[in-house]
């Protein structure tokens, strides 16, 4: 499915660990994967309040619990700067879709990371 909504097509997500070599691209490319995936959900399922959206990325979050140990393996960690832009890109999709008022912790409240 391809995303509709303009902002988040011309988005580059996670590029501030793509321009940092401690976090290995092909691990990052999944982390990208996943919010593409949500914001694939949220068109396809359109959330109408913030309970459902955080249905949705509370489902992507836990993807990225998984992806630490994938980080792990390649010598790399879901540190500081990494939880706080990937915090930061939820937040994007949230204000995206029209949800400014989620809650930015609530939006990955089930991470390890």
């Amino acid at each position: 499915m391809a995303i509709t909504n303009q902002q988040v097509a011309g988005h580059a997500f996670l590029e501030g660990m793509y321009s940092d070599a401690y976090f290995p691209d092909h691990v990052v490319d999944k982390g990208k994967a996943i919010m593409l995936r949500l914001c694939e959900r949220i068109e396809a399922e359109q959330p109408t309040d913030l309970a459902s959206l955080y249905v949705l990325t509370h489902a992507a979050t836990e993807e990225f619990n998984h992806l630490e140990a994938e980080f792990d393996a390649a010598g790399s960690e879901l540190e500081t700067a990494a939880r706080e832009l990937i915090g930061e890109e939820f937040w994007f999709v949230a204000s995206a879709y029209g949800f400014q008022e989620a809650d930015a912790e609530e939006l990955i409240a089930p991470r390890d990371w």
